[in-house]
């Protein structure tokens, strides 16, 4: 018979698991972000008027870097409510599950400006800026992602255009770590374009914050509008944005184009011929006061004809693909269109939103709350991020090449590390095993961006 190797038996040592959360509260607390949390006016009505909105912003940053967005995982840190108090900079308590509920109600999307202004004071405060692409430039990502909430009533769920109920949050990202600059919640139903000029004046605003770096723009053909063009032009940034073909272009024109003018011809198998090159066409657009410019904008080209199939059947009528691209950079066609097709690495961000934070199924019924989450996502995302890009400078894995820290990796190795609290000489001690491989990255972290800086 077999018999277990082991007994269970409680203990009542303090044994945390969440011990990174001790992290994050020390960066936020050298960042101010405590103490403008707990400046809050508290309104004297509301349930539980002892507890700050404050403890109920940090209390909900802690539960999303431990990827959890439901209001119960509060529960989880009511067990040793004195540990996850000091880690995180709570002042007064930890919320129950109905207080939090309540209160992030009564809060709502009304906070948005503090927060965006404390996300860019915490990279200015710890020293992070996003990295730029080997010719100076950093880049900035837009694009919009749907959130998944079918087979629900929440207010502003509707029909995204990847089929499902939901919404259709904006994100912008910068720098090649994928930092996330700004976010706003959005209806499904909502066009990609609907509003987007004023959040990219926003967006702009708090990318040049972040970093004195020429900025290069890129956004899929969902933002293809002269407002944009105009927006970035008066700006001075560089940008490359797909182009959506207009309804006097047709394919067989651009392709008579091609064949013409065309100096870059390849053909890379039998049936299949592309054309990569560049034109321009004038763009008038509307500046900040109102006067209308007129600008020649190049457009990249690539033009894909095949009269062989990928299988060797030769077609009856030839297949022409179209793509194309405005720009003001004065780089190569081949630079410009493989810096698009990077943009696609945005995705992967949105990946680690939606599923190691868990931030796609949203937990309240409201919208207002539900943007007030996406808000603290923002927050508790770049915490995550910065952690992740300051763990490749103590790399425990030597044999493959990092050039970025996953969520998913960050909350499991690092915020989800175990610890032994005790208190000895009126010091309380973190205790990491021996047996843990993230133990002496966890101390840099904890030397890094937790201690008091020292002038």
């Amino acid at each position: 018979m077999y018999t277990p190797p082991f007994e269970i038996v409680f203990t009542d040592e303090r044994l945390i698991t969440p011990s990174g959360l001790s992290i994050i509260g020390g960066m936020l607390g050298k960042s101010d972000f405590v103490k403008w949390c707990n400046r809050i006016p508290i309104d004297k009505k509301r349930s539980e008027p002892q507890i700050k909105d404050g403890d109920i912003l940090l209390t909900y940053i802690g539960l999303l870097c431990q990827g959890k967005t439901e209001y119960e995982a509060v529960n989880e840190m009511r067990d040793d409510p004195e540990f996850f108090k000091s880690a995180l900079g709570i002042t007064r308590s930890i919320p129950a599950a109905e207080t939090l509920r309540q209160r992030m109600d009564d809060i709502g999307c009304g906070i948005r400006k503090q927060i965006l202004e404390a996300n860019t004071i915490m990279f200015r405060t710890h020293g992070v800026e996003p990295s730029p692409l080997s010719t100076g430039k950093v880049p900035v990502d837009i694009d919009v992602t749907p959130f998944d909430n079918s087979k629900s009533h929440k207010e502003g769920v509707s029909r995204t255009y990847k089929g499902f109920d939901g919404y259709a949050p904006i994100m912008a990202y910068i720098g090649r770590e994928g930092f996330l600059a700004n976010a706003e919640m959005r209806e499904g139903k909502q066009h990609c374009q609907k509003d987007t000029p004023a959040f990219w004046g926003e967006t702009l605003g708090l990318c040049h914050q972040m970093t004195n770096k020429p900025l290069l723009v890129r956004m899929d053909s969902g933002n293809d509008a002269k407002e944009n063009l105009g927006i970035l032009l008066e700006d001075g940034d560089w940008f490359i944005i797909k182009r959506n073909p207009r309804s006097s272009e047709q394919k067989a024109d651009w392709l008579a184009l091609a064949k013409q003018c065309c100096k870059d011809i390849r053909t890379p198998r039998e049936g299949k011929t592309v054309y990569v090159g560049s034109s321009w066409k004038e763009v008038t657009y509307a500046a900040q006061d109102g006067v209308n410019k007129t600008i020649c904008m190049r457009i990249v080209y690539e033009v894909i004809e095949r009269t062989i199939d990928k299988y060797g059947q030769i077609l009856l009528i030839p297949d022409v693909e179209l793509n194309t691209w405005w720009t003001n950079l004065g780089w190569s066609d081949d630079e410009i269109i493989a810096s698009y097709h990077a943009h696609g690495e945005s995705e992967q961000f949105h990946s680690e939103i939606k599923t190691d934070m868990d931030v796609e199924r949203l937990p309240s019924g409201k919208f207002a709350t539900n943007e007030l989450v996406l808000e603290l996502t923002i927050i508790a995302y770049n915490l995550l991020r910065m952690i992740g890009q300051e763990s490749l400078k103590h790399k425990p894995d030597k044999k493959r090449r990092v050039y970025r820290r996953r969520i998913r990796t960050v909350i499991s190795n690092l915020i989800q590390i175990a610890s032994h609290i005790t208190r000895h000489a009126r010091k309380t001690f973190m205790s990491l095993g021996r047996s843990n491989f993230w133990r002496f990255v966890f101390k840099h972290l904890w030397l890094r961006f937790a201690t008091p800086s020292i002038p």
